[in-house]
């Protein structure tokens, strides 16, 4: 059989691709002489450069979005577009270690025959959401999808029942009904968005219903407006009716969130205790690890998904697994509010903030740009109820265009993300790691003497 003509005029150049890419390693760089470029045929030469970019406001280039670190001074502490949770040294050391190596993923080292995989991390996981099992995929979302189409994706049994309070909107524009109902259930809404009764709930399980489902709102709060019925009655009456009880918890917090702020945030224990069959959570949200969806719960329903066709498509990889075993490790030995980046921010102390802050202003230069550091109270997203706050340090600058410095800083090595608010650009101090305060004065100290 003869291959397919293929289209070759339709590629670009090698050099097109250099120039377009920009100064990325590994690529070879674009003709630089006008001799070099003039002895190419002419199909091959290099394009003359663009100039229909705005000078205002320079154009994204493909380089830019490659990925790198940057100062995260907004103070949101789980930041979806910054990549969520920071990973810790131990994990990042046992990514290195397992990324680097050949691994025992799926060998049994005593058997020296094939073995489970992710069976230290799945009991681990277990220990830690005190579950007869767990076991984890790629992310929250696929976790959900994956429970959905085990128990709903077959007709006439395929109804979920869910409380219309619990259909919000997630980050990136998804939608919760979307979700669902992309993996071939049908939604049954009970109750409004303020107010679901455990009568709703009762009137709505039947002979169709495959489970009961409880999400996590995420990105608001009705705040003493809202009713719900307790998780334990909602348990309670799906026993009865021999109906699964799934609960997503989003978040995935192990710790007690009420020693940061007003609300309390169910960890999966807690939700589990209540009889809840199944919960599903976050990696990478408060419980500060990698992204990855944990599902937790009875051990058979865990042993079901597991069987499921859909769940290779879904599993992580090896290095997801290294980075999650030390994320659990240090939530086990209890010294997850230190060892963990994200949790160690939530903790840190703002006299000790403020003191950093103080530093920085007299490194700067000259040292009456800045304003003095402003505590104020800071969100530190919207991964915990909205009502909860952390008081946190900022740095306040007053300059004559701030948009102007929020660009140039953007634009610095490392970038430099902070935010405009009251007409000034600020620093949040608590989301800024120590170790990148002197990049930090170097980049203010620079946009000082550019924009003077």
């Amino acid at each position: 059989m003869n291959a397919p003509d293929l289209p070759l005029r339709s590629l670009p150049s090698v050099d097109k691709a250099a120039r377009e890419l920009g100064d990325v390693q590994g690529l070879p760089a674009p003709p630089s002489s006008p001799s070099s470029a003039a002895s190419l045929p002419r199909r091959v030469r290099p394009a003359p450069p663009s100039t229909s970019c705005s000078a205002s406001k320079p154009p994204s280039t493909p380089r830019q979005s490659r990925l790198r670190p940057v100062i995260n001074g907004t103070g949101v502490i789980i930041h979806t577009n910054l990549g969520r949770a920071p990973l810790g040294p131990a994990a990042a050391a046992r990514v290195a270690d397992v990324a680097t190596h050949y691994t025992n993923l799926e060998y049994d080292l005593a058997t020296g025959e094939r073995g489970p995989r992710a069976a230290y991390l799945e009991h681990a996981l277990a220990l830690c959401c005190s579950a007869e099992a767990a076991t984890v995929v790629n992310n929250c979302a696929a976790a959900l999808v994956l429970t959905l189409r085990h128990f709903a994706a077959r007709p006439p049994r395929d109804h979920v029942v869910i409380s219309r309070g619990e259909l919000v909107q997630i980050g990136g524009g998804f939608r919760v009904p979307d979700i669902l109902e992309s993996s071939g259930a049908t939604l049954r809404e009970v109750g409004t968005t303020n107010k679901t009764t455990l009568d709703d709930y009762a009137r709505a399980i039947d002979d169709r219903s495959a489970m009961v489902l409880k999400v996590h709102r995420s990105n608001f709060l009705h705040g003493r407006l809202r009713r719900v019925p307790p998780t334990e009655a909602i348990a309670a009456l799906a026993r009865e009716r021999g109906v699964p009880f799934v609960e997503d918890l989003g978040s995935g917090a192990n710790f007690p969130t009420e020693s940061l702020g007003p609300e309390h945030e169910p960890t999966a224990a807690e939700v589990l205790a209540k009889g809840v069959d199944l919960v599903t959570f976050s990696g990478d949200k408060l419980f500060a690890g990698p992204q990855a969806g944990i599902i937790a719960g009875r051990a058979h329903h865990v042993a079901a998904l597991k069987r499921n066709p859909l769940f290779r498509a879904l599993r992580c990889d090896k290095l997801t697994f290294a980075a999650l075993e030390a994320t659990v490790d240090a939530h086990l030995a209890g010294d997850a509010n230190v060892n963990l980046p994200a949790l160690a921010m939530m903790y840190a102390n703002p006299a000790d903030l403020r003191a950093r802050a103080q530093k920085i202003l007299d490194h700067l230069n000259p040292p009456q740009h800045p304003r003095h550091p402003r505590q104020r109270p800071r969100p530190h997203r919207r991964r915990l109820p909205p009502p909860n706050r952390i008081d946190s340090i900022a740095l306040a600058f007053t300059t004559p265009d701030p948009d102007t410095l929020s660009t140039f800083l953007r634009q610095s090595t490392p970038p430099v993300i902070g935010y405009v608010t009251e007409g000034r650009f600020q620093l949040d101090l608590r989301t800024i790691f120590p170790t990148q305060d002197a990049l930090l004065v170097t980049a203010l100290i620079s946009a000082h003497r550019t924009n003077s």
